[in-house]
């Protein structure tokens, strides 16, 4: 049973109640991310999530770490293209002070600019150790080819030079805008009694924030070619296909299709390209959906002189899935490995509080898991061949990161 309450200046707080665990977890999710930037301001989402580490007027940043060490807690951030997220999971017995130390962070935190310097340079870091991370740069340049100069083809991790444009003012203007409290939801999960809420709200139900613009920009899928050359041992490869919006309707249709695309093991993708030729060692496919975009998303690495029988060998094995269509079994199995996720998910409290947290956030309601199993079960063969027909079409982006940067010989 999820609780849920609004406070007065907009705040949603959910509270699952997990009497059977001695932790709980709690997260503050503010609807903000890399796709509400602009050029000039990209990754100041990502930068502010490490400043509210950095420091509040009553800790230092070492306090900070020292508060949750001290009580055998977990406490951790992360930032996406729509939504940020500042998390702790405690036994049970600490949880008033957790939101205490978490609120003090959100509230208080001074952005000095000793700790600006040094964090500036942590994440400058963070970019060069992505950087050499060819299998994780090709995602985002296929979000580049897909959405062109649109916010959500961003990098979240910004660059270089905007990075060094960051003031403690222009991150407090930042907070005033974007983490106003209709944006805010806070989620917990674990053993705490109901009356948590109204603890929840002593902190965060009576502040105000400023006025938010809201800009009208929906995203349009382009099909693209974008490739890097870089000194790799292999070539990465994904391509993009347009998906569906985060609550569609026929997304669990998509997500059993992904699943026997390349979500496992015993997927088309792994058994033709790893299994079958031996192509490849990391092969897979994902869907990413955003309030009103999505994507599916085929990854694969392999040798520079193998990219080309890579590229033709996943144009084969899809091809053969649009026109042959999927097998009962394979229905089946997709759909009691979904529900099967879903369950072992479940005995996680952080879990609990990030999906609780994310349905809330981007689609303002929550299914109980039986309306969800019935869901997964209503999919049809006939419902995911017909998605397979509509995704998998010709109007798709592929970004490549190889050593020589060209793209496979039939995409030229």
């Amino acid at each position: 049973m999820i609780n849920k309450h609004t406070c007065q200046n907009g705040v949603r707080i959910v509270l699952e109640q997990i009497p059977s665990v001695r932790s709980v977890a709690i997260g503050i999710w503010i609807g903000t991310g890399s796709r509400n930037e602009n050029p000039e301001t990209n990754g100041v989402s990502h930068f502010l999530e490490h400043m509210f580490f950095k420091g509040t007027t009553t800790k230092s940043a070492k306090e900070i770490a020292e508060s949750f060490d001290s009580i055998g807690g977990q406490v951790n951030a992360f930032t996406s293209k729509e939504y940020t997220c500042y998390y702790a999971k405690v036994l049970d017995t600490h949880s008033k002070f957790a939101l205490d130390v978490l609120a003090d962070m959100f509230f208080n935190s001074t952005f000095v600019d000793e700790e600006l310097t040094k964090e500036r340079n942590v994440v400058l870091e963070e970019i060069k150790m992505y950087e050499d991370t060819p299998d994780d740069i090709v995602h985002d340049l296929l979000s580049q080819a897909v959405y062109g100069n649109h916010p959500l083809g961003y990098p979240i991790l910004g660059t270089e030079q905007t990075l060094n444009t960051f003031t403690g003012q222009s991150l407090k203007d930042y907070i005033h805008q974007r983490y106003i409290p209709e944006n805010v939801v806070i989620s917990i999960a674990g053993n705490v009694p109901e009356a948590f809420i109204y603890e929840v709200e002593k902190y965060f139900g009576s502040y105000e924030g400023g006025n938010q613009e809201t800009i009208e920009n929906p995203p349009v899928f382009h099909a693209n070619r974008k490739s890097k050359k870089k000194d790799t041992e292999q070539a990465h490869l994904c391509i993009g296909f347009e998906g569906l919006k985060v609550g569609h309707e026929d997304v669990y249709s998509l997500i059993t299709l992904n699943n026997i695309l390349g979500g496992s093991m015993s997927s088309r993708l792994f058994q033709d390209v790893r299994e079958q030729r031996g192509l490849a060692y990391s092969i897979f496919s994902y869907h990413s959906a955003y309030q009103d975009s999505g994507i599916v998303t085929i990854y694969g690495g392999t040798g520079a002189k193998q990219l080309n029988v890579l590229f033709d060998t996943i144009q084969e094995t899809l091809e053969k899935l649009k026109q042959d269509g999927i097998t009962e079994k394979e229905l089946t199995n997709s759909k009691e490995q979904l529900k099967g996720g879903l369950m072992l998910s479940l005995e996680s409290t952080n879990s609990r509080m990030s999906r609780n947290g994310k349905n809330e956030l981007l689609l303002k309601r929550h299914r109980t898991l039986d309306e969800i199993i019935d869901e997964i079960d209503q999919v049809t063969k006939t419902g995911v061949d017909e998605m397979a027909r509509k995704v998998f079409n010709d109007h798709f982006s592929v970004s490549l990161v190889s050593p020589d940067g060209d793209l496979p010989v039939n995409l030229r």
